[in-house]
């Protein structure tokens, strides 16, 4: 009778092996299948075009954006305006300019250039002025056909109270507004939350996500809080047709053909030394990020700051002596400076020495001291 205790024993073992066979098949099954997702809720996912640079799109438009001057008399009203064709033609407001004497256009590299009225409107408060010496300039891009729209994303740049170059931020926060002021009808214009003040007159109001110019900023309440901008699509033809019929030689400028240069010669060679020194210091310092932020949009744009690291990872130590500066016709410094330097060589594991004369050149860009140019002087 004792056998019979080895049955339910052997029923059970046998029963764990089918058990673990079965786990085994349906393993193999559950990694074999391909699992598919049958879900209206869920969507592919597609990348959209990024929104352009802010900082990018600031420093393009600062190029192209003047300080506008309007002097009858005693009397001077400042406004801004930006550079929209390679004739060298600006758009600003017409009450900018309407009683002017005398117009000059302040630029953002420190120079400024005497200006005529190309057209301006008795009605629509807008004008254009052009200057000669802006030809065959890269204009800022614009927005002629398609118009904003309640909640875009917009950027204001002007020279409220004379401080050139001033960027604010803000929304379409409301359109088609009509009101008239000091004579001139604005209709169906653009109410934006971004601050214009006096001086903001004329200055341009761009698409934050296209970097183009959507409107002319043009009144603004006193407390600067609430600012209007005329649709650009609304004139762009009547400045066009002025622009396409204007003459230069039939133009009236109000002060002689010469530049004004607004530059203090003395002081300008000291920074533009003291510039070049910094890049130099900055070099042996090994911070290569603050000595490639001193050097122009030109330079950056041909050479990114990977690449430009790359030329001076090697330098162990340079050194050089005093340096002249001289100041150039178009208003630059030049500097040439003999440096003598070491560098190691990877693959060889030495130290090298060397020297070369290189000829920096300094000048304003959006107001800022900059270096456009080193290049190497040939012996």
């Amino acid at each position: 009778m004792r056998k019979y205790h080895y049955i339910p024993i052997a029923i059970t073992v046998f029963i764990m092996i089918l058990g673990g066979i079965g786990i085994f098949a349906i393993h193999n099954q559950w990694y074999s299948d391909q699992v598919t997702v049958s879900s209206s809720g869920i969507n592919k996912i597609s990348n959209s075009p990024q929104t352009l640079n802010l900082k990018t799109i600031i420093h393009n438009a600062e190029k192209n954006v003047m300080q506008i001057e309007g002097q009858n008399g005693d009397t001077t009203i400042t406004g801004s305006g930006f550079l929209y064709n390679e004739k060298g033609d600006i758009i600003t407001n017409a009450h900018v300019v309407k009683n002017a004497d005398i117009i000059r256009v302040r630029t953002s590299n420190a120079r400024v250039y005497p200006a005529a009225i190309v057209g301006i409107s008795e009605d629509v408060d807008i004008a254009v002025i052009r200057v000669p010496q802006m030809a065959n300039r890269s204009p800022i891009p614009i927005e002629k056909e398609i118009k904003a729209e309640l909640g875009d994303e917009v950027i204001a740049l002007g020279s409220p109270h004379g401080f050139q170059n001033t960027v604010t931020l803000g929304i379409i926060s409301g359109t088609e507004r009509n009101f008239t002021v000091d004579g001139f009808d604005y209709k169906n214009v653009y109410q934006i939350s971004a601050q214009i003040t006096h001086g903001n007159s004329g200055g341009p109001l761009i698409n934050r996500s296209t970097g183009e110019v959507i409107g002319i900023n043009s009144v603004g309440t006193k407390d600067g809080t609430i600012g209007f901008s005329i649709p650009l699509a609304d004139v762009i033809d009547q400045i066009e047709q002025w622009s396409n019929e204007a003459q230069l030689e039939e133009l009236k400028f109000s002060t002689t053909s010469q530049v004004i240069d607004n530059i203090d010669e003395e002081a300008f060679k000291e920074d533009a030394a003291y510039l070049i020194n910094y890049f130099l210091d900055s070099i042996v310092m090994r911070d290569y990020i603050s000595a490639y932020t001193v050097l122009g949009s030109d330079m950056q744009s041909g050479t990114s700051y990977s690449d430009f690291r790359e030329q001076y990872i090697h330098v162990v130590n340079l050194t050089y002596k005093d340096f002249t500066t001289s100041l150039t016709d178009n208003n630059q410094i030049e500097a040439p400076i003999q440096i003598d330097y070491s560098y190691k060589q990877p693959d060889k594991g030495t130290t090298k020495k060397g020297n070369t004369s290189y000829k920096f050149v300094v000048g304003y860009e959006n107001d800022q001291i900059k270096i456009l140019n080193i290049t190497q002087i040939k012996k």
